[in-house]
């Protein structure tokens, strides 16, 4: 599979921030089921940028931490133009810190969940929820993380990564 990936540093941020490398890598696995080529866009953002996206297109009130802008393409655009994602960069810091989450695992969760949405996944009722968080689980195991939805899998994971490396 060939993947196109445009990374788009918008923020001020600068602490933790992901490489292109580790973004690229992070959203081909999530891409790894799927054939042919594709494209999509991963926008870091700040606070307002994702405040102002999420309040447009969700209608919901504040920033948050990852939109996913499904883009629907002629037959003709090739190769498929998947959409965008956007990953709001001090929201992710902030709930890594919170949850007591290594920065750069739940960095590759966030592009993972915004990835998997470009593919149709969603969350917006327990069975959908279920078959997206179990795919979650399996694409962020091949990439050596634990289960973002178990604290304890997550304690670490950035020096096991960083030995497989």
């Amino acid at each position: 599979m060939e993947l196109s990936v445009d990374i788009q540093y918008a923020t001020e941020e600068e602490d933790d921030l992901p490489s292109e490398h580790d973004l690229r890598s992070w959203a081909c696995a999530a891409l790894a089921s799927r054939r042919g080529s594709a494209q999509l866009t991963i926008r870091i953002a700040g606070r307002e940028e994702s405040r102002r996206l999420n309040e447009t297109y969700r209608h919901k009130a504040g920033p948050t931490n990852v939109l996913s802008f499904s883009f629907e393409e002629p037959e003709l655009l090739q190769p498929p133009l998947l959409g965008d994602v956007v990953i709001c960069a001090p929201i992710v810091a902030a709930e890594a810190r919170e949850q007591g989450k290594a920065p750069q695992a739940h960095w590759a969760h966030m592009v993972v969940h915004g990835v998997l949405h470009l593919l149709g996944y969603d969350h917006e009722n327990e069975a959908d929820a279920r078959r997206m968080e179990a795919e979650e689980r399996k694409v962020l195991a091949g990439l050596g993380y634990g289960d973002p939805y178990h604290e304890e899998d997550n304690e670490g994971n950035d020096d096991l990564l960083r030995r497989k490396a």
